[in-house]
């Protein structure tokens, strides 16, 4: 969080953008077609809308169901509670429905029972309980720690975090003890996850930002797997600590290792950068540097979202800032982590606000991709807003919809959704929470209470009205790691496939677990293949659009699963 506006200058923007060529079309492409120009590819899309391709559609009208969705909450706090301020959104209670657990900062975080009807308004009970009502939250992760079926909440904390243990019925016991994890005291703001190897647990990751009390960075730590196998060992520094306020484990590389990637405040350390972190099963961490192709770059990182945009089959990382996203893609192949910026091509910078007539620049906190239009491309939410009352920064600063092109360009799309607001923003989540197929999204506010958006396709709020069709998708294999983190899914539509990976970390302080919401734009019917963890493929499977279904590992056919009312 800088205390001037001046733009981050990198290695990264001094370098030549790759060619739109390259990524013209958020993840659709085929090797093949990226050897014709822009103009035979918008024309090989349009002429192949009859398999499922499809011009990109408009954004989606969005309602505010806050007032009558029954979730009454915020996040507050002086200066420690300037960052995070994330959700969890997951299903607890087994019915389909992703109930969200709010960080509180000062006040108590809130677990929040999903009963919304299917296709209806948003409606949530608050679960309350001592054991999920803590204070000095700044955000939590869902994932199945012990693989037992039931989720789990890495809960993140400003001195002392939790690990919650899923019971069932949205019921949690702390576990720290359990799984050998130390609460430690730290200033905790990021955290990821993923598996190595065959190990019961997985290995973890917590991001911490300054050390209390004080202006100096702290370290992170990874913690992986002690001898027993069901409990953790002794923490492993991430050092140098840079005030880390998000981390992702990725297979950025597609080698089968996942390493992983770290958004770092540059407002407090001296001489840090961005990191990416070698992380080899029996080998402590290391970090990448210049010799190995890493660019430095010095921003203002806050956020980190990951998704393969231009087709090549690794995933592009967008990093929100203050007035210098980036958006990188991989530009030696996967033998160096060399990246560059394609965020000012794209359309994606997002520098300052795009109305409400504050010119100054933005802060933004929270991306995420996913396809809100379901026209089978991928869009971009950036939730946004000043730290507090930081005269050089925007106030006035909304979230951006960034809307996909066929071009491989974003356009913005928040005004024609209905969804423009000035509060703070801080943490978000796009979430099918009313099982109607279209996203729906959850942002947190800073002092004011949580906006929860639904998403009525091109209806209004009393009768919502499909736009594009999609597929939601879980993945299960046996234990351990039973939700399959890691694993690639392909959804192939006509001559086009889309690549995603299972992943726990990103963000702004907080993440999500459950259903994979895919657009297939007007196709009928999707093949659907997946890459699982220790590198097995699965066989190619055909799914009719409007669906939820199962994929379970050594399955030659999808199981669909039907809503209750």
């Amino acid at each position: 969080m800088p205390d001037d506006p001046a733009t981050a200058v990198t290695a990264q923007s001094q370098r030549s953008e790759p060619s739109l060529l390259r990524w013209w079309i958020l993840g659709l492409g085929t090797a093949a077609l990226l050897t014709v120009g822009i103009v035979v590819a918008r024309s090989f899309l349009h002429e192949g809308s009859a398999s499922g391709v499809q011009e990109a559609d408009a954004a989606p009208r969005f309602v505010d169901d806050t007032t009558t969705a029954g979730v009454d909450h915020s996040y507050d706090g002086e200066f420690e509670f300037f960052v995070g301020g994330g959700v969890a959104a997951f299903d607890c209670n087994d019915d389909g429905r992703a109930e969200l657990y709010l960080a509180g900062g000062s006040g108590a975080a809130a677990l929040y029972r999903n009963e919304s009807p299917i296709g209806g308004a948003l409606r949530f009970t608050q679960q309350p309980s001592p054991v999920t009502d803590l204070t000095s939250v700044t955000g939590a992760y869902p994932l199945d720690i012990d693989s037992d079926g039931t989720t789990d909440l890495a809960v993140l904390r400003l001195g002392g975090n939790a690990i919650l243990r899923g019971l069932g019925d949205c019921r949690f016991e702390e576990a720290n003890d359990l799984f050998g994890i130390d609460a430690g005291d730290s200033w905790t703001t990021a955290f990821s996850a993923s598996w190595e190897g065959s190990n019961e647990l997985p290995t973890v990751a917590f991001g911490n930002y300054l050390v209390p009390d004080t202006t100096d960075c702290d370290q992170s730590q990874l913690v992986r797997p002690g001898p027993s196998g069901s409990q953790y060992g002794a923490p492993l520094p991430l050092d140098p600590g840079y005030c880390t306020l998000s981390m992702l484990f990725s297979d950025w590389g597609r080698s089968g290792r996942r390493d992983l990637r770290m958004a770092n405040d540059r407002h407090y350390y001296v001489g840090g950068q961005e990191q990416l972190w070698r992380i080899a099963e029996g080998e402590p961490p290391s970090e990448y540097t210049e010799a190995e192709g890493w660019l430095p770059l010095q921003i203002w990182g806050m956020g980190i979202a990951s998704r393969d945009l231009t087709g090549d089959g690794y995933p592009e990382v967008f990093i929100t800032s203050q007035a210098d996203n980036k958006l990188q893609t991989l530009a030696g192949g996967p033998d160096e982590p060399t990246y560059r910026d394609i965020a000012l091509r794209s359309g994606a910078t997002t520098q300052r606000p795009f109305t409400g007539g504050d010119v100054l620049p933005s802060t933004a906190w929270h991306p995420e991709f996913a396809d809100v239009n379901n026209d089978g491309i991928v869009d971009l939410f950036i939730s946004k807003g000043n730290v507090e009352a930081q005269p050089d920064f925007a106030a006035k600063d909304p979230d951006n919809l960034l809307i996909g092109q066929v071009d491989g360009t974003f356009e913005e799309g928040a005004e024609a959704a209905g969804m423009v607001t000035f509060q703070r923003s801080r943490g978000a989540a796009l979430v099918d929470l009313n099982l109607d197929g279209m996203l729906d999204l959850v942002v947190v506010h800073r002092r004011e209470n949580v906006t929860l958006w639904r998403n009525v396709g091109s209806g209004d709020a009393d009768q919502a009205a499909p736009v594009g069709k999609w597929l939601e998708i879980q993945l299960q294999q046996p234990a351990p790691n039973v939700d399959a983190v890691g694993a690639w899914l392909d959804v192939r539509v006509g001559d086009r496939t889309t690549t995603r990976e299972i992943t726990v970390g990103g963000g702004h302080a907080g993440g999500q677990s459950g259903w994979l919401h895919v657009g297939l734009g007007d196709a009928d019917r999707a093949d659907v293949r997946v890459h699982w963890p220790n590198g097995d493929i699965g066989p190619w499977m055909t799914v009719d659009a409007d669906q939820f279904v199962t994929i379970t590992r050594g399955s030659t056919e999808p199981d669909r699963w039907v809503p209750d009312e």
